[in-house]
């Protein structure tokens, strides 16, 4: 099966590259990052207390995000919810 979302990848220069909006904003903590490769949001994973690449999901439907770390190096689909790249 092939995602077709990937069509709409791009690489958007990160909003907020020292980590996630959010956890900045309100003075949280984060486990790992991830990227929007839609607009550049930058979330926190889901193992973190926020979770919010996921609720930047849910709220945008921008459908692709990618690891924001420099020794992961894959993209997720949110829609089909798999590993596409």
């Amino acid at each position: 099966m092939n995602c077709k979302h990937l069509a709409e990848v791009r690489d958007p220069a990160p909003r907020t590259p020292q980590g996630c909006a959010e956890c900045l904003a309100a003075g949280g903590k984060w486990v790992a990052l991830r990227i929007c490769r839609t607009c550049g949001h930058v979330g926190c994973c889901d193992n973190s207390p926020g979770k919010h690449a996921t609720k930047h999901f849910h709220a945008s439907e921008h459908p692709l995000i990618r690891s924001f770390g420099a020794d992961e190096h894959w993209t997720w689909c949110y829609v089909d919810k798999r590993y596409v790249a």
